[in-house]
């Protein structure tokens, strides 16, 4: 090694135990997180020739998985807070319902389906959320 006497020189086989020791002491969360995506987002077999159309899929499966992110924080209910990007696509935003608009072609209600487990529990902060913008929102039949 250049710049260290010949005793401190690194020796190439402790070097290697070590980053295979880091490698396998590392909690694998960053494996787990893209898997979550992948399936949750369906982010898998989508290649494109172009590297702009290619660009474009990741840049909006990096927004996808934000909002997704931001809906676990918006929703603050233990039942959604322990969700992971697949439970919140699939449980969640599959929650049927429907949207009621005014004559200007504005959200003024959304009726959500009150068989629906998940429903009544993110019921109180969808309102928190939405009552500033003057949209209610209520349980019903769908």
């Amino acid at each position: 090694m250049l710049g260290r006497p010949r005793s401190q020189a690194a020796d190439p086989v402790a070097v290697l135990m070590a980053y295979v020791t880091f490698y396998a002491l590392r909690g694998g969360g960053i494996e787990t997180s893209l898997k979550g995506d992948k399936q949750g987002l369906g982010l898998t077999k989508r290649n494109k020739k172009r590297f702009e159309a290619q660009q474009m899929l990741t840049l909006l499966g990096s927004l996808a998985h934000n909002v997704v992110v931001w809906a676990r924080h918006w929703l603050a209910v233990p039942q959604v807070q322990q969700c992971g990007i697949l439970r919140m696509v699939r449980d969640v935003f599959h929650v049927s319902g429907f949207l009621c608009f005014n004559a200007f072609g504005s959200v003024v209600a959304i009726v959500l389906n009150q068989e629906a487990c998940l429903a009544r529990s993110f019921i109180c902060p969808l309102r928190e959320l939405l009552t500033p913008l003057h949209i209610v929102v209520n349980l019903g039949e769908t």
